[in-house]
């Protein structure tokens, strides 16, 4: 009898561990990255908003101090 009860540990740690595995590596559905690519996108374009406005306004500014 304490024989079969030793090898109930290995047999409870390979059910547990087989239901962490088949836990683990479930097909989890994420929201994807939709959210953070689009918030990417519009710091981006954010970004080179400011930069053609510098370039505006440097060439404003260079070409007010030509004339």
């Amino acid at each position: 009898m304490a024989a079969l009860a030793w090898l109930l540990i290995p047999l409870m740690a390979a059910i547990g561990a087989g239901l962490w595995g088949s836990w683990a590596g479930r097909n989890r559905k994420a929201a994807g990255d939709g959210v953070e690519l689009a918030g990417y996108t519009r710091f981006r374009e954010a970004m080179e908003k400011a930069e053609a406005m510098e370039k505006a306004q440097a060439r404003e500014k260079s070409h007010s101090d030509a004339v």
